[in-house]
């Protein structure tokens, strides 16, 4: 076993290396070429060239990164090199990825990381192997775009046999597309990115998926890397009932982490201190960021929000309300308590309602990604208007 690990580690130096003598670590370059060596990724262009999208169908479909400036460009999402060739894990392979999509509920009485009747702990905790191990097919692609699928049947806690379709299509955007998809005007002194990923489910089975029997839900996640003075912005309705955010996950949230100011929640992403949070649909609006100002770089989420559906509770607790959950997430990584650590990255995160469908029904949900970085000026225009606050306050919110 010690030498499989050793040979394993020296495999894995050495595609490093040999990427380290092209592009620097951090650059999509070097994570192209990194890729490129264990699967045949496919690689979507915007009309210029410099904003790219990483696609792979043989790790569930995910947007393993992206960039904005071709392959010297920074790479915007999260990749856990590590984890290409270590041994299975039997709870989940966290190969990372800047989109990819998983389905709910993680926890309640109807949850599909649980067999039935066992206790809700890690030990017991299993990410289904669609959505975690298993290849997907490509059905459809081009130069800007891949469709992507996976038949997959999932037992849940009630045990339930949930037969499904998913399907997923993803789109780089060019620049006008994103102006339109945003409604703002770009400054010209920005590069950028984006992509759209349309995600559906469908009921492929004779039972309808019910109150009575559980249903599942569409789980967008996105991974990133953090730095010291990276922080999350999710805007919030400051009119209703309903509490603004759960920030207990992992433990309350300390308060110099997590700040709420004229209906805009601030949360640290700096990837050393464990911490999540979400917002019901009551509170969400269908938009949320983040912004690294070390490495001047903004991002910005939108997705769908049903502002009057039902949405699951994740949390691993069998006897709350499983019927009342969020609609947008936000985590930030941390050391655990034996100080092991799985990053340092972050995640911004979207859910769809939950898929109550008759046989032969399907849900859809729209999570789209843009990243810009650049003159702060211009960065600072787009985070007024989209966000609603500017980026030299979410800096000030936490000195």
């Amino acid at each position: 076993m010690f030498f499989g690990f050793v040979a394993c580690q020296t495999k894995e130096n050495k595609i490093r290396e040999n990427n380290r003598t092209t592009y620097p670590v951090g650059s999509f370059g070097y994570d192209f070429h990194f890729l490129q060596q264990h699967d045949s990724v496919l690689v979507l262009k915007n009309e210029t060239g410099q904003g790219q999208v990483i696609v792979s169908a043989k790790y569930q479909g995910k947007v393993f990164t992206s960039t904005a400036n071709g392959l010297n460009g920074k790479s915007f999402g999260w990749i856990n090199y590590k984890a290409f060739t270590a041994p299975k894990d039997a709870h989940m392979n966290a190969y990372g990825g800047e989109n990819r999509l998983w389905l709910g509920p993680e926890g309640n009485k109807f949850s599909l990381y649980f067999k039935p009747g066992v206790p809700m702990e890690f030990a017991n905790w299993v990410t289904p192997p669609a959505i975690d191990t298993e290849s997907w097919s490509i059905i459809a692609q081009d130069a800007r775009s891949a469709s992507l699928q996976k038949e997959a049947s999932f037992l849940n806690y009630a045990g339930t046999e949930l037969k499904t379709r998913l399907t997923r299509t993803i789109q780089i955007l060019n620049n006008p597309d994103i102006e339109i998809a945003l409604q703002v005007t770009l400054p010209d002194n920005l590069q950028m990115v984006g992509f759209t990923t349309n995600n559906s489910i469908t009921n492929t089975g004779s039972q309808a998926w019910t109150k009575t029997s559980g249903a599942p839900c569409l789980w967008l996640l996105d991974m990133f890397n953090p730095s010291p003075n990276t922080h999350i912005v999710i805007p919030y309705e400051t009119k209703g009932t309903a509490k603004i955010a759960t920030t207990d996950y992992f433990g309350e949230i300390p308060a110099n982490r997590i700040k709420f100011t004229n209906g805009v929640l601030l949360f640290k992403a700096d990837g050393k201190a464990r911490g999540k949070l979400g917002l019901g649909p009551e509170r969400a609006k269908p938009i949320a960021g983040s912004y690294d100002s070390e490495n001047k770089i903004l991002t910005i989420i939108q997705f769908n929000v049903a502002k009057n559906a039902t949405y699951l509770n994740q949390a691993w607790n069998t006897q709350q309300n499983p019927f009342s959950g969020d609609a947008v997430n936000a985590y930030n990584d941390g050391p655990l308590a034996d100080g092991s650590q799985m990053g340092p990255f972050y995640e911004l995160e979207s859910v769809s309602p939950a898929a109550f469908l008759s046989p032969g029904q399907t849900l859809n949900h729209q999570h789209s990604v843009f990243h810009f970085t650049g003159d702060t000026t211009g960065l600072n225009q787009i985070a007024e208007k989209l966000l609603g606050i500017s980026l030299e306050q979410t800096q000030a919110a936490f000195k």
